[in-house]
């Protein structure tokens, strides 16, 4: 079992940069795959980043990429997102999620993963 904990969501404004931490306890995340996902109102759940369990994949979003950088920090069990040049459009719970797996590259369908943390609200103001 794998407890995961967002961290680092707020109010910002449009520009502004924000770091979001997943911690995970529990199990150490060496063997899992990791990704970022988000949800705003009147929206479906959409992928936003992926990282590989060894760090050297990953994968983003048409919508954040060049903006967003997910990397991971295996020794401090922690997932990172740095979101650079926030859009008002980015306003949404962000969610991290786990999946333990011998699959060595990213995975950006929900479906495929297993442990999900609470959810950090992001806002940015126009």
């Amino acid at each position: 079992q794998v407890q995961l904990v967002e961290s680092g969501g707020g109010l910002v404004q449009a520009g502004a940069s924000l770091r979001l931490s997943c911690a995970a306890s529990g199990r150490t995340l060496s063997s899992y795959a990791m990704g970022w996902f988000r949800h705003a109102p009147g929206k479906e759940r959409e992928f936003v980043a992926a990282i590989s369990r060894s760090g050297g994949s990953t994968n983003y979003a048409d919508s954040v990429k060049g903006r967003f950088t997910i990397s991971r920090d295996d020794a401090k069990n922690t997932v990172y997102l740095q979101m650079n040049s926030l859009k008002a459009e980015d306003t949404a719970v962000y969610y991290c999620a786990a999946v333990e797996t011998s699959y060595l590259n990213v995975i950006r369908r929900d479906r495929m993963y297993d442990y999900w943390g609470q959810g950090t609200q992001v806002t940015v103001s126009p």
